[in-house]
């Protein structure tokens, strides 16, 4: 077990994170309209403070605001006393202690690699094994509306210079495919185009049918065609497809990644630290999804710079994730972080390089927060 002077958690903060969004972010599984996350703060007895935030969602993860509250609550008492650079064993006895809850495993285990890699003096993606030898960049994602809507939300993107738009879809009865035609009419064909169904054609047979139709568009790739649960149908779609076929909600941790590449389900894993339940297990995905030869992406939820930040961190820890989906904190009515990650022109973005995450929370707004602590 890793030891050092003075890295015994000590105190645990878990606050409420609410902002609204600028309008609406509407995907196959319903609307958001504002952002309701957790910011969890690991202290140790030498005044290290490690960050860490989770972005709940009811429909894919099961996990409210709400539970995350009370779930966090059973891992502070677990975790407090214990050496906060035992990583592996602080995962280890959240999963003893209860099944899933990913999204708020995943704010405790954030907050442990921040602690252990301002421990070690590094930027957390040099902690992970990485190195800044790939730039990144983030597409930019329309939500589900109408043609003329999304249309013009596409050709927006397209001018403020992102590299790549994702587009939202999930509705199988022809309107998809006018969505994709109006966008590809109104960016042209140099950019490229991802779609993500979440889930929303259900079976496999009408996701193949929507996949023919969308491959004059010249679609990239397609995230989660179908319901999560018909897993054994995905390998059906990925054959018949002229569209590369990426999981999301089907694989959430490395056992789910595992089984996917077993059935040959699906060519491309998109990894989020809210799924996987942190980067212990995102690390796991990326390991096996490189040792399949897929190309990964790391993406994720309604997350702030913070959850972001991380995730740019992961996204540079492994050469086979080629792909960033990390536009959510443009959405936001308001900033709260401190460092983190920058946006720059064309989606490129700019990763902190000192030890740790590198991300906090502003004390003013942590101030004004619902809080608990122990």
């Amino acid at each position: 077990m890793p030891n050092a002077a003075g890295a015994t958690i000590q105190a645990i903060e878990i606050y409420k994170l609410l902002i609204p969004l600028k309008e609406p972010f509407v995907i196959s599984l319903g609307p958001i309209h504002s952002v309701e996350n957790l910011i969890v703060i690991i202290r140790t007895a030498d005044g290290c403070a490690g960050y860490g935030e989770s972005s709940p969602y009811m429909t894919i993860n099961g996990e409210s605001v709400d539970t995350g509250f009370v779930v966090g609550g059973y891992f502070a008492r677990l975790l407090k006393g214990r050496n906060a650079l035992d990583i592996e064993g602080c995962v280890e006895a959240m999963d003893r202690l209860i099944y899933a809850n990913s999204s708020i495993k995943s704010a405790f285990d954030m907050a442990l690699y921040d602690i252990a890699a301002q421990h070690a003096g590094m930027p957390l993606y040099q902690f992970l094994g990485g190195s800044k030898n790939k730039t990144l960049e983030t597409d930019m994602t329309v939500s589900i509306g109408t043609p003329d809507k999304m249309q013009a939300d596409a050709l927006r993107f397209k001018e403020a210079g992102f590299p790549a738009i994702k587009v939202k879809l999930g509705e199988a009865k022809g309107i998809d495919t006018d969505r994709i035609r109006a966008i590809r009419e109104a960016v042209g064909q140099d950019i490229p185009l991802r779609i993500d169904a979440n889930q929303g054609w259900g079976d496999a047979d009408t996701a193949i049918a929507v996949l023919q139709a969308l491959h004059e568009f010249g679609v990239e790739h397609c995230e989660e065609p179908i319901a999560r649960w018909r897993f054994m149908d995905l390998a059906r779609v990925s054959k018949n497809s002229p569209i590369p076929i990426m999981a999301d909600e089907s694989c959430g941790d490395d056992h789910d990644a595992e089984r996917l590449i077993a059935l040959k389900a699906c060519q491309m894993f998109n990894i989020k630290l809210g799924k996987s339940g942190g980067f212990t297990k995102g690390l796991r995905i990326a390991r096996l999804g490189e040792a399949a030869g897929m190309h990964l992406q790391v993406g994720g939820f309604m997350e702030s710079r913070l959850g972001m930040t991380a995730a740019a961190h992961l996204a540079l820890a492994n050469e086979a994730i080629h792909h960033c989906d990390f536009d959510t904190p443009l959405m936001f009515t308001e900033d709260p972080v401190i460092g983190g990650i920058t946006y720059s022109d064309k989606g490129v973005i700019g990763i902190p390089d000192v030890p740790g995450l590198g991300a906090v929370i502003d004390d003013s707004y942590l101030a004004k927060a619902e809080k608990v602590a122990w």
